[in-house]
């Protein structure tokens, strides 16, 4: 964080100094009882709700408390303390938040979509970090309660800044959006997720389109053109500068003579009338989107595309998609136990349909969460996915996926069918079928641990 004197805030919030100094400076800045506490010169925002530990707040000193507390409940402030008393804690926090993002005049990526984005926000920050100081969102790290911390790791060094939007319910992006002022936004796809949130896919593209008004005045919008419920967002509605890409729709950033290599995924870039061999580690189709994306926003962030490709060279794909590892039996193991949702599982399949050629394929699905009242429709449609599908074994786990099972078998799949409720029992099942001529895809959602160190047992670890 860049450092504020005490002084500049009260003057900034129009504030009351209580108690304590203001010839110091903050270093961090929280919403207490939102962010945990670990560091001293820290500025927080205290509500009139919040319950005040001012011990905790004293050892942890020099400490800068801005409340809209009355001066009575204030007035327990201990001597490493500095209290400012403001009219609405709501308006304050919010004042500071504009206040300091607009100190920094740099590139701010936000990235929403079903799929993709963490993958495509790693992409960007990898490209970008080889050339700047760049701040990020951590990992799938993507919770509105987040976005604080994550606007305060800007400085006065940091050359841009790349942040994941999640999304579990209505608002959310438009919230993350005031905090962040993002300069390019970035849409990967939009398939179907957290619908108990957004009551149905309807709610789920508007919820996703927020992105349209949260981007800053003159900024950029990058888009898969070739993804249907995309098309169905107002995109009328945004004033700035757009950018598709997309491999069959034409696109300003085009693929095209996509293949699977040993390595990962080559491909041939048309932008206008240039065209560039791009080779990016992971495997599959929505991989190559993944890049086309990162590729457009590295350009836009002031980065050349030659640039973009020879560092996204050595991106390292993430742990847990699409991981490929040697398992018991010399069998090939395929770990997507990163998230679940239909739009992945469909990726997956399609993965499935290129390297599992002339293997035998074994599917481990378990459940989809936040479906709403959709889960069973969702869960059957992947039933019929699998049905069309050459899989040899079909071992569903969790009460949901029973739904894919049955709907596998309704439409004749021609795999050996097992569901279970959990994971125990399922090893017994796979151990006589697994050697080197088989191949298992498993996948589940990231809040299975179960799943996730099943996934690893079937390693050779």
């Amino acid at each position: 964080m860049q450092h504020i004197s005490v002084h500049e805030i009260r003057k900034l919030l129009q504030g009351e100094l209580l108690s304590g100094s203001e010839r110091w400076s903050v270093k961090h800045a929280i919403y207490y009882n939102r962010h945990e506490l670990t560091q001293n010169h820290t500025l927080m925002f205290v509500s009139k709700r919040d319950t005040i530990n001012w011990q905790e707040i004293d050892r942890k000193g020099p400490s800068l408390v801005i409340s809209d507390k009355s001066s009575e409940e204030l007035k327990n402030a201990l001597e490493n303390t500095t209290v400012i008393r403001v009219r609405s804690i709501v308006q304050s926090y919010w004042k500071f938040i504009e206040y300091y993002r607009n100190l920094f005049e740099i590139p701010v990526v936000a990235l929403t979509g079903t799929c993709g984005k963490t993958t495509t926000k790693e992409m960007i920050k990898h490209i970008t970090s080889k050339e700047w100081d760049v701040q990020a969102s951590v990992s799938s790290k993507n919770e509105p309660r987040q976005s604080l911390p994550y606007l305060t790791g800007i400085n006065q060094k940091t050359k841009a800044a790349i942040f994941e939007l999640g999304l579990g319910n209505i608002g959310n992006i438009k919230h993350q959006c005031m905090i962040y002022q993002p300069t390019i936004g970035i849409i990967t796809n939009i398939g179907v997720h957290h619908l108990d949130g957004c009551i149905n896919l309807d709610g789920y593209i508007k919820a996703k389109a927020e992105i349209l008004e949260g981007i800053k005045k003159d900024g950029t919008l990058i888009i898969n053109s070739d993804d249907e419920n995309t098309k169905k967002i107002p995109l009328r509605k945004f004033k700035g500068k757009l950018i598709t890409f997309g491999v069959h729709e034409k696109s300003d950033y085009q693929a095209t003579n996509i293949q699977f290599t040993e390595n990962g995924m080559q491909f041939v870039l048309k932008v206008s009338n240039n065209q560039y061999e791009v080779s990016v580690p992971g495997y599959g189709e929505h991989q190559v989107y993944n890049a086309l994306a990162a590729i457009a926003a590295v350009k836009e962030m002031g980065l050349s595309i030659e640039i973009a490709i020879s560092h996204l060279k050595t991106f390292k794909a993430m742990a847990r998609h699409l991981e490929f590892s040697t398992g018991i039996g010399e069998s090939t193991i395929v770990d997507d136990t990163w998230t679940n949702n239909p739009t992945s599982v469909e990726a997956a399949l399609k993965v499935l349909d290129t390297i599992g050629e002339g293997k035998k394929v074994i599917l481990i699905l378990g459940d989809i969460k936040r479906l709403g009242n959709f889960e069973e429709k969702y869960h059957r449609e992947i039933g019929t996915m699998v049905a069309k599908r050459n899989i040899d074994t079909l071992i569903t786990i969790g009460k949901r996926a029973e739904n894919i099972a049955k709907q596998a078998l309704k439409e004749g799949t021609k795999a050996v069918v097992h569901m279970f409720k959990d994971v125990s029992g399922v090893l017994d099942v796979l151990k006589t079928k697994l050697d080197s001529e088989t191949i298992v895809l498993i996948k589940g959602p990231m809040s299975s641990k179960s799943m996730i160190e099943f996934a690893n047992q079937l390693k050779n670890r």
